[in-house]
């Protein structure tokens, strides 16, 4: 397969909105790690912009980057699996142990009873024995912690239900794709994954919290094993993606629209004010249509916008991982540190922006050069080649 530049693309802006959001966590009323005294609803609308389809496009560009690398490893299925497991999970336990803990060490100290002041070293030992004793309202912190690195272990799990199929079921699962495919294509084809993730909703949201806890979180299972799946067979380029651009304006107007509902339902009703059901049911619809819709206008957008191959392209693929495992931690340290200086809000909020893209890319160059770190942030061991890269030599693709 060709390399899809549009998808590179996709990737690279789809993190970096990632960043934008956990910024704005700290400046809104949703409970987070650690939240502004500024904090308030100001910021919400515009949150929820991106929150139905931020992780599902994630999930399901991951799932279409790994349909490069099996194209490439499909004659030797370990050389799938082995590589993938190794650049996932050697980072997410270096992050869990390493990365993570000063986030839950300052939610410790802002939000535990009376506070916290042992210090963080002594909090770090009793993070790494799994101290179950940090609570509130009889809420426990679960330790050690994964935090944003969720992303991660799902991403592996999904990739792992992926090689089984693809190991064990190889000409049922190229059917399967193919047929998807041609389905998908078909004048009203794009509906059907909109109505899967609606049925999702209306299904799955009111019994199974949001969690990122792998064994109970099944209302997202339901949204990122399908989407990355279905990443992974519509990854070839052919009639599909035609369609998809062709849909890309429409899939836009209905976003737009969707959001706007969604905004005014979730602020009117942020007060712990009960919606009518008829309401709630719409609003669960809706959420669909603005997740699905911003998917396919992204995709059509990128497919038909997205610049080609340059050393900046490059660069921020590699950047990717490494920026995203360390992001939050950042986040949440320099929302610390500047707190006392006492900025306005609309001086602070930038600069936290700024500051985090700033240091995380400073720590990426920095990883990229030391043989010894790069395994631990998702990159290859030996030093990048100059040529160009493939899919598999992405992070997202690992």
């Amino acid at each position: 397969m060709e390399r899809r530049y549009d998808l590179d693309w996709i990737r690279i802006c789809a993190f970096g909105v990632l960043v934008l959001y956990h910024v704005g966590m700290y400046y809104v009323t949703w409970d987070w790690h650690v939240n502004s005294p500024h904090a308030s609803h100001a910021l919400e609308p515009l949150m929820l912009l991106s929150s139905p389809w931020r992780l599902s496009l994630l999930f399901l560009v991951s799932g279409a980057a790994t349909a490069f690398l099996w194209d490439r490893c499909r004659r030797d299925g370990a050389r799938f699996v082995g590589p993938r497991s190794w650049r996932l999970l050697l980072p997410l336990v270096f992050g869990m142990l390493v990365i993570v803990p000063p986030q839950s060490y300052f939610e410790v100290v802002e939000k535990l009873p009376g506070g916290y002041h042992d210090g963080y070293l002594a909090f770090w030992a009793r993070y790494l024995a799994g101290d179950g004793t940090f609570c509130r309202d009889g809420d426990c912190l679960d330790l050690p912690t994964w935090n944003h690195l969720w992303f991660v272990a799902y991403l592996w799990c999904y990739t792992v239900v992926l090689w089984v199929l693809l190991r064990f079921a190889p000409g049922a699962t190229g059917t399967v794709a193919e047929r998807l495919r041609a389905l998908l294509s078909h004048p009203a084809g794009l509906l059907w994954p909109l109505a899967w993730l609606a049925a999702a909703r209306f299904l799955l949201v009111a019994r199974f919290e949001s969690t990122h806890a792998l064994v109970d979180d099944w209302y997202n299972h339901a949204q990122y094993l399908p989407l990355f799946l279905l990443g992974f067979a519509i990854a070839r380029p052919g009639p599909l993606w035609e369609r998809i651009e062709r849909a890309r304006w429409a899939a836009l107007a209905a976003t737009l629209a969707s959001w706007a509902f969604i905004a005014w339902y979730f602020g009117h009703y942020s007060d712990g004010t009960e919606p009518p059901e008829y309401l709630r049911q719409l609003q669960r619809l809706l959420w669909s249509v603005q997740q699905w819709g911003a998917i396919v206008a992204i995709l059509g957008f990128a497919r038909r916008h997205a610049p080609a191959d340059s050393p900046a392209r490059r660069w921020l693929a590699e950047a990717v991982f490494p920026v995203y495992i360390l992001h939050q931690t950042v986040i949440v340290l320099l929302a610390v540190y500047l707190r006392p200086l006492d900025l306005p809000v609309l001086l602070e909020g930038p600069l936290l922006v700024l500051a985090t893209f700033a240091l995380c890319f400073v720590a990426y160059g920095i990883v990229r050069r030391i043989g010894w770190l790069r395994p631990l942030f998702g990159l290859k061991r030996a030093a990048p080649r100059t040529r160009v890269p493939r899919h598999e030599d992405h992070p997202e693709a690992a």
